[in-house]
Parts: C-alpha cells; sequence; structure tokens
C-alpha cells in the first residue's frame, strides 16, 4: 500500500488554487498601492518595486542554488511579502535597508521554515521588526505626503505620525483633548490617507476597500479580522470612558498606523493563523488587546506588527486545543 503523502499548510477545501488566492490578495492590495503613490509619489514606486523584486530574487537564489528545489516565485507569495515588506516601511527608506529586509523576510521569515505552508510567523512582519530593531531612525522618520495634481501646503521633509505626536504628546503631561487640533480629522485625512506613516497603511478606507473583495471572493474568512476589530473597540473603548483625557477614543486606533493593514492583510495570513474558526476568534482577539496593550502602555506607539508575530506563535498550541474533531471521533461531553 503506497503511503499518504501530506503537504504542507495551509489545507483549503476550496475550487481555487494557491496562485489565485495569492493573486488574489495582489489584486486587493492595489487601492492601497494606488494611495500611496498619489501621497508619497516616486518614493513610494521605489519602495515598491526594490522589495518586490528583492524578494523575487531572494527565493528564486534560495530555491534555485541552496535547496534546489522547484522555483516557485511566480506562485504569487513572494510578490504579496514584498507588498507588504513596502506597505510596512516609510517611502524614504533607503534602497539598501529594504534589500535587508527582503532577506530577512523571505530568508528568516519564509524558507529556513521550508518554503510556503511551512512558515510559523508572517514573512513580512518578520522583515518589518527586523529593520525597525536594526534600523530605529531610518524606520521612524516619516515623509510628508504631498498629493500628486495639488499644491504642496507644507516645505516640510519630514513629520510624525499620527500615534507619534499622541505617544509623545502624553508623554509630555499633555491630554488628549489639547492634542487633537495638532492631529489629522478622522474623515478627511485618516481615513483617505493624508498622514505620516509607511506607505500601505495610510489609508483605512483603501485597505477597507481592498478587504471587501477578498471577503466577497472568500480568499480571507470574518473570524479573525472581526475579532480583532472587536477586541480593539471593546478594550480601548473601555479605557477611553474610564478616562477620556488620557485615552483616546477606539475610532482613532482603528484608522491610524498599521491597524487596517494588519487585521486585513497579515493577521488573515493563512499559514501562520490558527486552522478553526474558533481558533482564528482567539486568535484575532489576542492580537487586538495586545495591539492596544503595547500602544497605550509600550515604548512604542504603532504595535500591530508585535502583535501578530506574538500570536503567531501560540498558533500551535491554539490548533491544538481548538482542533476539529477527526471523522468517526466520538465527542467527549
Amino acid at each position: 500500500m503506497d503511503a499518504l503523502v501530506v503537504s504542507g499548510s495551509p489545507h483549503v477545501h476550496a475550487d481555487q488554487s494557491v496562485k489565485k488566492v495569492m493573486y488574489g490578495v495582489v489584486y486587493a492590495m492595489i487601492p492601497a498601492m494606488l494611495v500611496s503613490i498619489y501621497f508619497f509619489g516616486l518614493g513610494a514606486v521605489r519602495v515598491l518595486l526594490v522589495s518586490v523584486i528583492a524578494c523575487m530574487a531572494v527565493e528564486y537564489i534560495i530555491q534555485k542554488y541552496l535547496i534546489r528545489s522547484e522555483v516557485t516565485i511566480f506562485d504569487g507569495s513572494a510578490i504579496i511579502t514584498g507588498v507588504l515588506l513596502a506597505f510596512n516601511v516609510p517611502g524614504n527608506l533607503p534602497t539598501l535597508i529594504l534589500v535587508i529586509g527582503a532577506i530577512v523576510a523571505i530568508g528568516v521569515g519564509k524558507m529556513s521554515f521550508g518554503g510556503l505552508g511551512k512558515n510559523v510567523f508572517n514573512p513580512a512582519l518578520v522583515g518589518r521588526v527586523f529593520l525597525l530593531i536594526s534600523f530605529p531612525v531610518q524606520m521612524t522618520t516619516w515623509p510628508v505626503p504631498k498629493p500628486l495634481f495639488a499644491a504642496a501646503i507644507t516645505d516640510a521633509i519630514t513629520g510624525p505620525t499620527p500615534l507619534g505626536i499622541l505617544k509623545e504628546g502624553l508623554a509630555a503631561g499633555k491630554t488628549v483633548q489639547e492634542l487633537m487640533p495638532q492631529l489629522p480629522d478622522y474623515v478627511g485625512n485618516l481615513m483617505t490617507g493624508y498622514q505620516g506613516g509607511c506607505i500601505g497603511e495610510v489609508s483605512a478606507l483603501a485597505l477597507i476597500i481592498g478587504a471587501a473583495y477578498m471577503l466577497i471572493r472568500r480568499i480571507i474568512t470574518w473570524h479573525v479580522p472581526v475579532s480583532y476589530l472587536l477586541s480593539v473597540v471593546i478594550f480601548s473603548g473601555i479605557l477611553w470612558l474610564s478616562d477620556p483625557t488620557m485615552y483616546v477614543d477606539p475610532l482613532f486606533h482603528l484608522v491610524t498606523g498599521g491597524m487596517m493593514l494588519g487585521i486585513f492583510y497579515m493577521a488573515t495570513d493563512m499559514v501562520s493563523s490558527p486552522m478553526s474558526p474558533k481558533g482564528q476568534i482567539i486568535f484575532g482577539a489576542g492580537c487586538g488587546i495586545i495591539t492596544i496593550l503595547i500602544r497605550v502602555f509600550g515604548a512604542y506607539p504603532e504595535g500591530v506588527s508585535f502583535a501578530i508575530l506574538i500570536m503567531n506563535a501560540f498558533v500551535p498550541l491554539i490548533d491544538r486545543a481548538f482542533k476539529p474533531v477527526r471523522f468517526g471521533e466520538t465527542v467527549k461531553r
């Protein structure tokens, strides 16, 4: 009798191939790409191209010359890692540093575990956190967004992010109400993308449009995003209601930083998130709580990347606790 060979995860019963799913995610990120180019110009184009090309090149070299396996750089997974890594860095990041991030993301975060379907952590976040720790100045020097076809309203080259303004102001003893006039308005700027930050995280609206496409196409399910959103709203809402002078409202957390990018595009990664619906809900809730803990009480103004990576480490335990019942197995009551 022939041995049963089981390929690496993800194992999804659907009429879609891995390639279709991967390129579906790429298509979903197009609105955010266009917004990043609109606000950050050629800097965003450079970062996107360098990141994608570097990620594909690193994966090709490793597959071709190191592990001597089938080359799969056109299945879309390396492209997604490249785009997500670019989305998680500022548009003025030096090219060499970006290439280093791509090497770490693909070489360490993905291929060291065996390639697609075997990585424990989200590769793009591995690269991003490595760069943040190794090159903190370059990774936190934010270009001021200057919309194309519009007169520049400032001569500044770099500026702070809304989360940075809030964190520094509260540390200086100011209240939320005193800091609000310095922050962009929620609808006109934060939702559309007119704020400082990483190129792919600035427009919550563009990211939501892409997320709706993925949900409609059933590329992702609702479990992780909804539980992530609800945990952020509930936890930050409790803090806000307890002391609105020290804690900002939940909507601010949702539309600033990498929240929407993390919720819909990185926490939902099939490989590094739990398999069962119950496990995905626990995973998303944990991501949301850790994100707010870091944002409010931690040293970093942002917390999405660290929260997702921390919960990635718990995925094997979550899968073990909420694994589905095998066919024919008796359920213990």
